[in-house]
């Protein structure tokens, strides 16, 4: 199939300009000023903006925690996922206790393999590290696993030691490590202190995860990354004292990549002050911090010091949220925001001024693409690459609502939100899979194996 789009505005991570662009089958063919119509299907986007699909590298779908699984797996999350403009997700594969890597890797394709309705790729999160674990490694990078997860917190948690390991084990063969920057032990006494003074409800959740818990964590990686000399990730980024931290170190001439998440941007502390139970629907892990945190988070993004913005998408819904409701500690962390990332970032971020648009091309197309080894396959409109586009229509305007939305759960973490801006079209290596907000056909994703990354 041939699609010609023409007279749009074609976005990259650097600039913008008028251009059609030309699909043939899975590719782009040509980007160019003025293109032939000849046997192509023609389809006018004037006034409309072209940008890359758009990639979240952070989700969580099919996800055994806390006793439950994620309300969105493969099947609904993806379909979530393409509607809202990302046309490639990159998951992570679970090794949990007493499995090998290899283990956690078959049981993801179980779960994804022939329901995704995007691209997806896998990053490997490591529970437990031994000799064998290690062994592994080359094999995952012959699998297309280039990244790796490690958490310093919750029952899957790693050692100081571990961690250092690790990052020389994947540093041997140009790979990247993302952490979650928490210290969990310090976490459990907060937890206890709460409890003690009997604090049961989700006000405590931020009590017993402050900044400083976060910031101290960071600064335990990049000492660890130092000695190791190798660039890491920190994850889903929510306080400017962790903020710090980093830049310190980067000042030092450290290498470090941030990613941050739509909820750390534009929520506060305050939700978990709501009536009710209501507050239940934002404990994820960070936290929601200070609205000093956002503009800190903001002010980063616009000067070009984070350089991935995904969603940390985990959903469970409201009867699932109630299994913590005598007890904050069991309610299942996380949010849904595969859907409504592009929408919320173009809305509070491009049009308020906060971001660029090609920032925010950079940000959740280009940067994640090149980090994690899928550039120049994916994250950019150029001959050669997959045509995976996003004709964005930035008339719209409408209101995020549960009612209407694709992800499997019964709340809409931002019930409410005026949006400007949404995809009027989606293209999954050159198939028209969005229109308009509907999804024409389900289930076209393929597994993409990925590089080692270089941003």
């Amino acid at each position: 199939m041939k699609y010609l789009l023409k007279g749009g505005t074609v976005i990259s991570g650097f600039d913008t300009s008028k251009a059609d662009v030309l699909i043939e089958n899975d590719k782009i063919k040509e980007v160019g000023k003025t293109i032939p119509e000849e046997d192509a299907t023609v389809i006018d986007v004037t006034g409309k903006y072209v940008f890359p699909g758009f990639i979240d590298a952070h989700t969580h779908f099919d996800l055994e925690v806390s006793d439950t699984v994620t309300a969105d797996n493969f099947d609904t999350g993806t379909k979530a996922a393409i509607v809202g403009g990302t046309t490639c997700v990159v998951d992570f594969a679970t090794q949990n206790k007493g499995e090998t890597l290899q283990e956690g890797l078959d049981n993801w394709h179980k779960k994804a393999d022939n329901r995704s309705s995007c691209d997806y790729g896998f990053h490997m999160a490591i529970s437990e590290w031994n000799s064998h674990t290690s062994e592994e490694i080359p094999h995952m990078f012959e699998e297309g696993i280039t990244s790796f997860k490690l958490y310093m917190t919750y029952a899957s948690k790693v050692s100081d030691g571990e961690i250092y390991e690790v990052l020389k084990r994947i540093k041997d063969y140009g790979g990247i490590v993302g952490v979650h920057c928490e210290n969990g032990e310090l976490i459990d006494e907060l937890i206890a202190e709460q409890k003690s003074a009997g604090n049961f409800s989700p006000s405590a959740h931020p009590l017993s995860r402050p900044a400083c818990v976060e910031a101290e964590a960071i600064n335990r990686l990049l000492t660890i990354a130092k000695l190791v000399d190798v660039p890491v990730v920190v994850v889903h980024l929510s306080t400017k004292e962790g903020f710090e931290v980093i830049e310190r170190a980067v000042e030092k001439g450290q290498k470090v990549y941030i990613e941050t998440c739509p909820q750390y941007l534009l929520f506060d502390e305050s939700k978990y002050h709501l009536p009710g139970f209501e507050s239940a629907k934002y404990v994820i892990s960070p936290p929601l911090r200070t609205r000093e945190d956002n503009e800190c988070l903001w002010k980063a993004l616009k000067e070009d010091k984070i350089h991935t913005l995904s969603t940390d998408h985990c959903s469970f819904t409201l009867k699932q949220k109630e299994m913590g409701k005598e007890d904050y500690t069991k309610i299942p962390n996380g949010m849904p925001g595969v859907e409504t990332r592009a929408s919320l970032m173009y809305t509070y971020g491009v049009l308020e001024d906060r971001i660029s648009i090609t920032q925010m091309c950079k940000l959740m197309a280009e940067n994640p693409a090149k980090l994690y080894g899928l550039y120049p396959q994916k994250g950019i409109i150029q001959a050669g690459s997959d045509a995976d586009i996003v004709v964005w229509d930035p008339e719209y305007k409408g209101k995020i609502s549960a009612a209407n939305q694709m992800q499997n759960v019964d709340y809409a973490p931002f019930e409410g939100y005026n949006i400007e801006g949404r995809p009027e079209k989606v293209f999954l290596r050159g198939q028209l899979l969005v229109e308009n907000g509907k999804l024409l056909k389900e289930n076209q994703g393929k597994y993409i194996s990925r590089k080692r990354g270089s941003l």
